[in-house]
């Protein structure tokens, strides 16, 4: 099944579960998900608070999404069948599923990857061309260049991760601060990429084209990106002093991180990607005698492992995720949200929140688009905003909190890699593009400076599609 096929098949699923949920909403039923994020978030608070080393793993964070099931097996009426049924459905829905497998693949890959030496030769790569001064502008831009090349946050994260860890560690290069411009680069690119799930879903749920939708993010994305180098440029050199053309590095060995590359932009699905990835890896690492085939399965399995964490965390909020939004949870949020909205400009703020919130809640960008994208719709056609507009806004806030929420995919991949040494509230505060970026798309909604062209080609609400597209 392709991309577009999945985001689809989400698409009408998100359409079902807004349509079951606007007519009976219940604040109550929110009441897991805090139980969940309290639960989480207030352990690795605390603990970091008492010094506690690696606080936030102390508490593993399955736990605090099953202490949320439990909150909503509760809190929620109705049958216990019914309610489990609800939930081992919302753990095995195929977007879940989907991206606990991505997981999986791409911790095989990471492993498998630095076990025959391709990160640390990525990394004396980096090390070789990239000026010492300019090493953490030169790690957001990389980021940002991969996420938009292969359309995905978390796969990017898997790749990029370790190699900048890896630079971090030899540069003496602040970590959190290396981790923050990861970060923002693989949300920069999830943002932008054409072949993003999440553009896909923006852009099919609004009904225009993609590339409308690139133009409008490219012109928000444009001068946060510019002003985040800048920034690392002169706040970002590391304290310790490398000579660059003194590291060894193997090209073969960096080979696979191309290959990923150049299929993901072809348009290869992700599976297919990360497989051969893995495998093209493996088969460098056993013809330079750095892995045997026993030592490569052994490699891919440790990957997987690697992942058990983030692959429980994401089934279980899956699960609870699905009995929240049966239960009224998600259309109380909208509900509530679409009481404000009186014009062109609040409509543009609602559709923007609605994205935002639930994607605190879903810690998913793409499965917070789908929920409210036909609720985004209804929106611009009621206030005639323009759907490529909503598009954009709706990928763009999802991107934004998906980048910050510490429980998200993309967080944890990042800090996971670090062994615990960094908690994701550390790396908040460096994550620079992401608050410029938010500042940009708020800024854009009362000065519309990124809208140049849809002004130009109006959208004509009666024919649902441009004027430019309109058949004389």
């Amino acid at each position: 099944m392709s991309t577009e096929e999945q985001v689809r098949t989400e698409e009408e699923k998100g359409k079902k579960v807004v349509e079951e949920n606007t007519v009976k909403p219940s604040g109550k039923a929110l009441i897991p998900f805090l139980v969940f994020v309290a639960v989480y978030l207030g352990s690795g608070m605390i603990l970091h608070l008492s010094g506690v080393p690696m606080a936030f793993y102390q508490f593993p964070a399955p736990l605090a999404a099953i202490i949320g099931v439990m909150a909503a097996f509760i809190l929620i009426s109705g049958s216990f069948d019914d309610k489990f049924d609800t939930f081992v459905k919302g753990c095995g829905d195929s977007n879940i599923l989907i991206m606990c497998v991505v997981f999986l693949l791409a911790g095989g890959f990471a492993t498998v990857c630095k076990v025959m030496g391709g990160i640390d030769s990525t990394v004396n790569l980096g090390l070789t061309y990239i000026p010492p001064e300019y090493l953490a502008a030169g790690i957001f831009i990389i980021s940002g260049f991969i996420a938009t090349a292969t359309g995905t946050s978390v796969g990017s994260a898997a790749a990029v991760g370790p190699i900048a860890i890896g630079i971090a560690d030899k540069t003496g290069a602040s970590l959190p601060l290396i981790m923050g411009c990861v970060l923002g680069g693989i949300m920069l690119g999830d943002n932008l990429s054409i072949i993003s799930d999440t553009t896909i879903a923006s852009t099919r749920t609004q009904g225009c084209e993609m590339k409308d939708k690139f133009k409008l993010n490219f012109w928000l994305t444009l001068v946060p990106a510019i002003l985040t180098v800048i920034l690392l440029i002169f706040f970002g050199q590391s304290e310790t002093i490398v000579t660059t053309g003194e590291h060894e590095f193997n090209l073969i060995k960096v080979l696979p991180y191309i290959v990923v590359l150049v299929t993901a932009v072809a348009g290869v699905n992700v599976f297919l990607v990360l497989v051969m990835g893995t495998v093209l890896a493996g088969l460098i690492g056993i013809a330079y005698g750095d892995l045997t085939f026993l030592t490569f399965m052994q490699a891919i399995y440790k990957g997987f492992v690697s992942m058990n964490d983030i692959f429980l965390l994401s089934m279980f909020t899956g699960g609870l995720a699905a009995m929240v939004s049966k239960a009224g949870g998600i259309a109380y949020l909208l509900t509530n949200i679409q009481k404000f909205i009186k014009g062109k400009i609040s409509a543009e703020l609602g559709i923007s929140a609605l994205v935002s919130i639930t994607d605190i809640a879903l810690a998913n960008n793409t499965v917070a688009i789908i929920v409210n994208g036909e609720v985004a719709k209804r929106i611009c056609y009621t206030f005639h905003v323009d759907p490529r507009r909503s598009a954009a806004l709706l990928s763009t806030f999802s991107s934004i909190f998906q980048g910050l929420v510490p429980y998200g995919a993309q967080m944890l991949i990042v800090t996971g890699f670090a062994g615990g040494a960094v908690s994701p509230l550390e790396v908040l505060p460096y994550t620079w593009f992401i608050y410029l970026l938010g500042i940009s798309a708020v800024v854009s909604v009362f000065i519309p400076f990124s809208d140049g062209f849809i002004k130009r080609d109006p959208w004509n609400f009666e024919e649902g599609k441009a004027q430019s597209k309109v058949s004389a």
